[in-house]
């Protein structure tokens, strides 16, 4: 407090700037937890394929959950569509958690298009990769469906978000483009899907001791299908709880309602015809 000409007057603290929300707060924290993720498992899944041979890493016991065991003895077509599928996935998964940054697509906007560019060119490359590869996957008739149904939504979803913006729907886009890193996450998803499918296993073994590779089998035979069917539900819900374009099942009568107006206008249109 200070007296100035008489009057007292209460002094407050010189602002430090508006505090973040715990909201805002939130998103930042899941923001990098995505972004720290995603750069792990580039660096875990892809990395060691772009610096030894499968035939190498299948000697060694290299790469991640024998896959490279799997396609060191594949054709040559299937072992250039599993490159192609974990090069093009990476770029994807490493890029796209930047095309989230609001400063970026302020401040920077031709360097989040040029981001944005080189990680559909990856998801599609990657895409092609995943449906050259699901039908000699090593979980059977589930990767086929599994992992091709992932191949095919990716695909779509990338060619949905680049379409919206060529259009200069930005709701649309940015609609579409959480969609398609939904299904990019995958393959972080896959991978926790497996620890806790296996972890959640050991309580059942049985008398000789905790099988490993029956408990990986067991998980794997599943996680073709929740590696991303349950991150698009996600998805979906925060486009919803952004106020973003979503899917929505309009009932019969709400069909109807719409189709009434054009039934009219049409009419009228033919009567103005006569």
């Amino acid at each position: 407090m200070s007296v100035h000409n008489g009057v007292a007057t209460t002094t407050r603290p010189a602002s430090t700037g508006p505090s973040p929300s715990p909201g805002r707060l939130g998103t930042r924290i899941g923001w990098t937890w995505v972004l720290l993720s995603s750069l792990a498992i580039v660096a875990y899944a892809v990395v060691p394929y772009l610096t030894a041979a499968l035939s190498d890493l299948a000697e060694t016991g290299g790469g991640t959950a024998g896959l490279a065991d799997h396609y060191a003895t594949q054709s040559p077509v299937v072992v250039g569509g599993f490159y192609a599928h974990i090069v093009g996935g990476g770029v994807a998964l490493a890029l796209m958690p930047l095309q989230f940054v609001r400063m970026l697509r302020e401040r920077a906007p031709k360097v989040h298009r040029w981001i944005g560019r080189v990680a559909l060119v990856g998801l599609a490359v990657g895409a092609v990769g995943a449906l050259v590869i699901a039908p000699f996957n090593s979980a059977g008739l589930v990767g086929l469906f599994g992992f091709g149904g992932l191949g095919m939504v990716w695909l779509y979803a990338g060619w949905r978000a680049y379409r919206a913006i060529r259009r200069g729907d930005v709701a649309n886009h940015r609609a579409w483009m959480m969609r398609t890193f939904a299904v990019t996450y995958s393959a972080v998803t896959l991978r926790l899907w497996l620890f806790a499918l296996i972890f959640a296993q050991i309580p059942f073994a049985g008398p000789d001791g905790f099988d490993f590779e029956a408990a990986f089998d067991n998980a794997y035979g599943v996680v073709p299908f929740l590696a991303w069917i349950p991150n698009l539900l996600v998805a979906e819900w925060l486009i919803r709880r952004r106020g973003l374009p979503s899917y929505r099942i309009a009932p019969p009568n709400a069909r109807e309602s719409v189709r009434a107006p054009r039934q009219t206008l049409d009419a009228a249109v033919s009567m103005n015809r006569v």
